[in-house]
């Protein structure tokens, strides 16, 4: 790692995509040298709950693992390195208009604003440092078989013009979930805010662990969206202002273990008209 430069690594996962009234986009972010910690964490984590098997959202209704699952959420809100960011979208206020008249356009818009949003608020916090990011997809939902090439692109192509300078995102690979254990925990974690979102989950249990994680953030449910400073764990809801209200409230996080201080901007509240709009999202 060259002196100065700043990597990240990040992991994502998509949930909804099958034609649910929500469908969403989540990302798991670490500096890239914490990897190997990540790693040693989540083993040790699975060797003390003789849990061997993908950690996915689908697999949180087994009781048996609930002291898992639980350790699991109070290792990732634990560590400060570790933030969870992601998009939430209601697939009946998305203007085909804007995207050709295609849904499957139209959500591989709302991942790559969501990456490329990001990654402009990092960058930005760290003027006059050498920033450089690794992402690592589950193979994303999309007819298009280059997809992934496509996002790498596109995203790039954005970052250079708003920013300037060199290509900030240096690889983009395509990984299946069972051999990534960062995309397992994007995957998790989102799915535990998509089903406060789809107002459904399938057994008690699902229930408990979502609103463990709502507990950590200082909420009794996770059916909200965050203002844009948050840095831990973010919930952007894209909103289109042309309909009158908002489907859920913007709350303040309450950290159960905050974060370390940070000089921050006067918060705005993630509202966007459409993808044309430049997107809110700041952390870290």
């Amino acid at each position: 790692m060259n002196t100065g430069k700043l990597i990240w690594h990040v992991a994502c996962d998509e949930s909804g995509v099958d034609g649910q009234v929500y469908y969403g986009f989540g990302s798991l972010w670490m500096k890239y040298q914490r990897r190997g910690d990540f790693s040693r964490i989540v083993r040790e984590l699975r060797e003390k709950h003789d849990y061997h098997g993908e950690i996915k959202w689908q697999k949180a209704h087994k009781k048996y693992y609930a002291e898992f699952y639980s350790e699991l959420i109070e290792t990732f809100f634990k560590h400060p390195w570790l933030a969870f960011h992601c998009i939430i979208v209601r697939k009946g206020v998305v203007d085909k208009s804007f995207h050709g008249g295609d849904y499957d356009l139209a959500m591989r818009k709302h991942f790559t604003a969501l990456i490329s949003s990001k990654i402009k608020a990092v960058k930005t916090a760290h003027p006059g440092r050498e920033c450089e990011f690794r992402i690592e997809v589950d193979p994303l939902p999309s007819r298009y078989k280059k997809a992934d090439e496509a996002f790498h692109t596109i995203a790039n192509r954005i970052l250079c013009k708003e920013l300037g300078g060199e290509e900030l995102i240096k690889a983009v690979v395509t990984k299946d979930s069972k051999d990534s254990e960062h995309i397992q925990i994007a995957d998790f974690l989102l799915g535990a805010v998509m089903s406060a979102y789809q107002g459904k989950a399938s057994s008690a249990a699902k229930l408990a662990v979502a609103d463990n994680i709502a507990a950590y953030l200082g909420w009794d449910t996770l059916r909200h969206d965050t203002w844009n400073s948050e840095r831990k764990f973010n919930i952007w809801y894209f909103y289109d202002k042309r309909y009158s209200s908002r489907e859920v409230e913007t709350r303040r996080v309450n950290l159960k273990y905050p974060l370390p201080a940070k000089k921050t901007t006067k918060p705005k509240s993630q509202k966007l008209a459409s993808l044309e709009t430049k997107s809110p999202l700041i952390v870290d």
